[in-house]
């Protein structure tokens, strides 16, 4: 239940992904197994905070990445402009610290 590729069917039909329930499944049993296994695994996805974390991460980064592609320029001045935030955020921190 750790793998996120979704589970293909046959060879003809298209694949479901791990939180969603085939159709056509005649035994009882069966059935039960398979909403019990979406289930589970729709909580997971939901309740895996780190994995949701690192997600939402490399997202973010092909964002920066593909906007450096575009405009290095602009990406070296928001860097710039960043640190020196970053700078006087801390300065300002331990000048008032210190007092």
């Amino acid at each position: 239940m750790s793998s996120d590729a979704p589970v293909p069917l046959s060879k003809n039909s298209v694949a479901l992904p791990r939180t969603a329930v085939p159709l056509g499944i005649n035994d009882p049993v069966e059935q039960a197994r398979t909403e019990l296994k979406a289930a589970l695994a729709a909580i997971e996805e939901k309740a895996n905070v780190p994995r949701r974390v690192e997600r939402a991460v490399d997202d973010g980064i092909e964002r920066a990445r593909a906007f450096n592609r575009r405009n290095p320029a602009l990406t070296a001045v928001a860097v710039i402009a960043g640190a020196a935030a970053v700078g006087a955020a801390v300065w300002g921190f331990v000048r008032l610290y210190t007092r």
